[in-house]
């Protein structure tokens, strides 16, 4: 028997609790940043992302809208069938470039090209930023709980990579445990207990709620053609291999027929689908997920000096970059746009090279 969905909850700013010390808290977050970022510039030479610093890889592709969705679907990007030139970063979550034996989430970053329609405050261009993870929550519930796991990533930044990779290792070995029992520990996945996963075999998700046009959602990105999910579930094996994923991703986008499905899952129970608490997932029997649009990508080179160039080098990407229908909502999110701000302003000045929107 099918159960009874409630409708989709209409959007509205009373939906948000701002809290007094976002602020405070901000100004903590700006300081763990510029300890990342002051360490990798120095190291490097160059400033590299605050978070998701290095890449693996870099689609380009189509999105296609679907031309059949219901009125509650069709919002925003997802209001006019027709398709939009993508490209998609793989990455994992730290500030320093490390070791590939060091396993860590997976993130997925795309921007869709040539959008129209009314912009978020400072938000640039034609174009829509997705920032994803593949995991349905985010690491902490709250900014101040943000705040917090960056201020710990600040400290271990530049730190004994072998001494990383040890402790991955044991880490590993935990998450596996629990997981044999039926449970999970984000935390132990954020500091290196992740299975170390090929990219192209994930699914993403934005983990965070934003608006949905008239409503409020959070979106998914899932493989489906069989290239794509024949790598699902499949560990690299980093061994002597400090670039073993970037290589693997490298070889198999080569032959690759990519496909992903855009999914959103729409608020319908505000109790069971908590806007101020990031770290919840929402639960699927309350709201499935819905296809939306088809991601699809050919055969290419994901490594290439022109795209490494264009993309990974001179483009920032921002849940705050988009249209004005895909507010980013929520604590975690409020407190994200200066802080990204922040990091992206850091890159801009250190590089000498501004950071824009592609046109």
């Amino acid at each position: 028997m099918t159960a009874i969905l409630k409708p989709p909850i209409r959007y509205s700013a009373a939906l948000e609790q701002p809290q007094p010390t976002e602020a405070e808290t901000v100004a903590q977050m700006e300081e763990s940043f510029d300890t990342i970022l002051e360490t990798t510039s120095k190291d490097y030479g160059k400033a590299v992302r605050a978070v998701h610093a290095k890449s693996h890889g870099i689609l380009k592709g189509e999105l296609s809208i679907r031309d059949d969705l219901p009125p509650e679907l069709a919002q925003g990007l997802f209001a006019t069938p027709g398709t939009h030139p993508v490209v998609m970063r793989f990455s994992t979550n730290p500030g320093d470039i490390l070791d590939d034996a060091i396993a860590l989430p997976r993130g997925l970053a795309w921007k869709v090209m040539e959008v129209d329609g009314d912009r978020l405050p400072g938000a640039e261009g034609r174009t829509q930023d997705f920032v994803m993870v593949n995991a349905p929550a985010f690491a902490a519930p709250t900014p101040e709980k943000f705040a917090g796991n960056l201020k710990l990533l600040a400290k271990t930044t530049d730190k004994g990579e072998w001494a990383k990779k040890a402790l991955s290792y044991v880490l590993r070995g935990a998450e596996a445990a629990l997981e044999a029992v039926g449970t999970e520990s984000t935390l132990l996945k954020t500091m290196g207990g992740s299975k170390n996963v090929h990219p192209l075999g994930e699914t993403y998700f934005s983990a965070t709620p934003f608006r949905h046009g008239a409503f409020v959602a959070k979106y998914q990105v899932v493989p489906v053609s069989p290239d794509l999910t024949a790598l699902t579930d499949t560990v690299v094996d980093t061994s002597g291999r400090p670039n073993a994923i970037r290589e693997d991703m490298q070889r198999s986008a080569a032959t690759v027929r990519g496909e992903w499905e855009v999914r959103v899952q729409l608020l319908r129970d505000t109790d069971a689908q908590p806007i101020e608490d990031a770290a919840t997932p929402w639960p699927e029997d309350v709201s499935p997920y819905v296809t939306v649009a088809t991601i699809r990508t050919a055969p290419q080179d994901s490594w290439s000096a022109d795209k490494v160039a264009k993309v990974d080098e001179n483009l920032r990407f921002s849940v705050w970059t988009g249209l004005a229908a895909h507010q980013p909502l929520g604590g975690v999110n409020r407190v994200r746009k200066p802080v990204y701000d922040h990091s992206a302003e850091y890159r801009r000045r250190f590089n000498g090279c501004p950071l824009h929107e592609p046109v």
